[in-house]
């Protein structure tokens, strides 16, 4: 049976929007710096972004083996709200829209439900359910899992690549997820083109194929995944899809940006004869972006350096003071921070230094204490 039709924020995220996985801002001592961890939020917000993910890989999934899970979560919530309450006022003309709030969730099924009744006590609108770590578990059980959360907080799947935790999932099993009632959107993010279409079909497959968002988390092929017409065959009649958004890391950076480029993209699908140029330049733009993932993301050490690489763009921003990583051990690979140098150089229409310098003074004044402050008692292990 089709779940009834769903309200405003439904809508949103089936219209498409940019999602950002949040980053955690860290002092030099490991310590959490509340005054970043809000600027960071603003900056999203004042971007445009239509969501924030939080408490997701980005956000450095050891947040919750030290106790920052809930302050970090509550930090986000706490802008969002500030910022709903506020409307269209003067400096947030983009503020009326949805902000969907997405929590990231992980863990066997016991802890999975406990973080979504967190994220749901919070304010969140969806749980980002990552299948990271949960190698012993089958199929069947990862399909109980989400039933399971479900019951908390709509479900914001997600298709994690095998090289940062993920596995290989079958077209069975998405056709199954799909089905679950909770279910509104699903994060493709096996870096796989292969495994993208899984998804795309199982989704169309379903009865309940129409209610489901299908958002890229493809670093890699970004604008090819937001440009192609995935036009497929389900019960003998034709169906068009699209991915229509993304939810993404490397949207953490340069999010002004992403949400001009995803606004570009929205125009060309929705014409009837796309314009061959147009076309074309964006697809070169998908090159550069991709290039310039590899830079941030640190391809070319297996990913290692990708939470730093994300730090260190925003860094030479002035967002963040330092690429400080909860483990001591997690930094920029050697020459990553050349490379990305390189490809803010080459490729200077990707950035929103512009938009950054103009806002960021505004967006580092200090919030009110809350929740998610946190003082000198929350030294973090690795600290120095």
């Amino acid at each position: 049976m089709r779940a009834p039709r769903s309200d405003a924020l439904h809508d949103h995220l089936l219209d498409g929007t940019v999602i950002p996985a949040h980053p955690l801002a860290l002092t030099a001592e490991r310590r959490l710096d509340e005054r970043r961890q809000r600027a960071l939020t603003r900056y999203y917000l004042d971007a445009g972004a239509g969501g924030l993910a939080v408490g997701v890989h980005t956000t450095q999934f050891a947040i919750r083996q030290v106790g920052l899970l809930e302050p970090v979560l509550t930090l986000a919530a706490e802008e969002v709200a500030k910022r709903t309450a506020a409307g269209a006022g003067a400096g947030h003309a983009r503020s009326a829209r949805p902000v969907a709030l997405v929590a990231g969730v992980v863990g066997p099924v016991a802890q999975a439900v406990r973080e979504a009744e967190l994220a749901r006590d919070l304010g969140y609108h969806l749980a980002l359910l990552s299948p990271g770590g949960l190698s012993d578990h089958s199929e069947a059980s990862l399909l109980d899992r989400a039933r399971a959360v479900a019951e908390v907080l709509p479900l914001f799947g997600f298709y994690l690549q095998p090289a940062v935790g993920g596995r290989v999932l079958s077209y069975r099993f998405w056709q199954a997820f799909a089905d679950i009632p909770g279910v509104r959107a699903i994060k493709i993010a096996p870096f796989d083109r292969y495994r993208t279409l899984d998804v795309v079909r199982a989704v169309v497959a379903s009865e309940r194929g129409d209610e489901i968002a299908l958002y890229t988390g493809n670093d890699d092929a970004i604008v090819a995944d937001l440009l192609t017409p995935f036009d497929l065959v389900a019960d003998g009649r034709a169906v068009r899809r699209w991915i229509v958004g993304g939810l993404l890391g490397q949207w953490a950076v340069w999010t002004r940006t992403m949400v001009e480029l995803l606004e570009r993209v929205k125009r060309l699908r929705a014409e009837e004869a796309p314009d061959g140029g147009e076309l074309r330049a964006l697809l070169a733009l998908g090159m550069r972006l991709t290039d310039a993932n590899a830079a941030v993301f640190d391809a070319a050490n297996g990913y290692a350096g990708v939470i730093a690489g994300v730090h260190e763009v925003l860094r030479t921003q002035g967002l963040l003071a330092g690429t400080w990583c909860l483990d001591p051990n997690e930094d920029l690979s050697p020459g990553q921070a050349e490379e990305i140098a390189r490809v803010r150089r080459d490729y200077p229409e990707l950035t929103d230094d512009a938009f950054v310098a103009e806002r960021r003074a505004a967006w580092l004044e200090p919030g009110e204490p809350s929740a998610g402050e946190r003082g000198p008692d929350t030294q973090l292990p690795g600290s120095r």
